[in-house]
């Protein structure tokens, strides 16, 4: 997914939200903003968002000093979801599609991000994902994936979320291996997250190696390449996946809620909705 002219705004405001949370002074928000205008003006349209916001977030973090200005809200998000995980998977068994609901749950799990604005409550975002119905549903093509794969790549997205990820590997019924952040960027989930999440209690806890938004594969590892590229079936959770990947010739199956205008835009469907889409067939031109 290309950059477009309406996701300058939402920059600039993750730059001030990011300085403040580093705790950096009026002086040097102010720096932080001068530089981050500077590079918007130079800005290359046909990177993706993500592209773009690893360069505004490395510049947060060289003006501010702070490697990670989001530690304490994902500490925090873990914790509170920790605290949900009983209910959740009650949750899950109260259905008889236990596939179902546990994926509704996963993407219910997506509210749970601080690149859009706006704050959310968490457990009314459980209940209307719970009864909402899919803007678009590949379920029996995920379904007809996951019966025919012997394990499954998932691809993180923010901490706090990975709880929700936690309950739907638990109900796949096949080996996972679950890649994190190789470091940290905006709220999304480093392997620390994971492992306070109890995720290498269901699966296999791999680090991408790149601490940019979504899964930018030229900027992962190598051995994380491999893996990608031997999987058969990939689960990729959140929007920023979405933005990296969605160009992607491989069984990828994206899962999220639209809380981004732009993005609900090119996904083509309204903002808050929540999608389990297929991504582009490999084969297809």
């Amino acid at each position: 997914m290309k950059t477009y002219l309406d996701c300058y705004p939402c920059f600039v405001r993750q730059a001030l939200e990011a300085a403040r949370m580093a705790g950096a002074d009026e002086t040097q928000q102010r720096a932080v903003l001068n530089h981050v205008l500077d590079a918007l003006r130079r800005l290359d349209l046909s990177g993706t968002p993500p592209e773009v916001g690893d360069k505004i977030h490395r510049l947060v973090r060289e003006v501010t000093g702070s490697n990670d200005p989001y530690r304490a809200v994902k500490e925090r998000s873990t914790r509170e979801s920790l605290v949900l995980y009983p209910r959740l998977k009650a949750l899950v068994g109260e259905g008889s599609d236990l596939l179902d609901r546990a994926v509704r749950l996963a993407i219910a799990g997506n509210i749970i991000d601080l690149g859009p604005a706006g704050e959310y409550d968490l457990w009314a975002t459980i209940e209307r994902v719970m009864a909402q119905p899919f803007a678009i549903d590949d379920s029996p093509a995920f379904h007809d994936a996951l019966a025919r794969t012997k394990w499954v790549l998932y691809l993180g997205d923010n901490a706090g979320e990975t709880v929700f990820d936690r309950v739907l590997i638990e109900t796949l019924d096949r080996p996972v291996v679950y890649a994190a952040k190789g470091g940290p960027v905006l709220n999304d989930a480093t392997v620390d997250d994971a492992l306070a999440a109890g995720l290498d209690e269901v699966a296999e806890v791999i680090g991408t190696g790149s601490d940019a938004p979504g899964t930018i594969l030229d900027r992962c590892t190598e051995d994380f390449r491999l893996r990608y590229d031997a999987a058969e079936l990939i689960v990729a959770k959140g929007q920023a996946n979405y933005e990296t990947l969605s160009t992607e010739r491989k069984g990828i199956f994206f899962l999220l809620q639209t809380k981004c205008p732009v993005i609900a835009r090119d996904v083509g469907v309204p903002t808050e909705s929540i999608v389990l889409k297929r991504g582009v067939l490999v084969g297809r031109r």
